[in-house]
């Protein structure tokens, strides 16, 4: 049973998907100068963006993330940063709408087998 895609029904009622693309980590390239430039695979997918719960704010406060954040409900799993593993990291481009712009998956929130919920930030610039 996908619980998302029935509570997802409910919810585009009064807050429609957004056209997204994530940019699943693909490691790193190395250029002829020794610079590393991240490599991405891109994936489009229909993103549900809504504000993030008290409890996820508090989560993400007590790791000291800041900035813009968000959260995101998508088909399928998605890695968010692991330094120790020095991978994931993914990104979440929306192109149009007021949530715009590249957005990091700082923490993946819930992760089940055919959805995951996770909190983004807001990134500067779209590497």
């Amino acid at each position: 049973m996908n619980l998302r895609g029935i509570a997802n029904g409910q919810t585009r009622a009064v807050n429609p998907n957004t056209a997204a693309t994530v940019r699943v980590s693909a490691g790193y390239e190395t250029k002829a100068d020794g610079n590393r430039v991240p490599k991405y695979d891109n994936l489009p997918f229909r993103a549900q963006v809504q504000a993030l719960q008290y409890n996820d704010l508090v989560h993400l406060e007590g790791q000291n993330i800041q900035g813009i954040r968000r959260a995101i409900y998508l088909n399928g799993t998605i890695d968010s940063v692991k330094r120790i593993n020095r991978d994931g990291g993914d990104l979440i481009k929306i192109a149009k709408g007021p949530n715009a712009g590249t957005w990091l998956v700082a923490l993946v929130l819930e992760q089940w087998a055919d959805w995951a919920k996770c909190a983004v930030t807001l990134q500067n610039q779209a590497p």
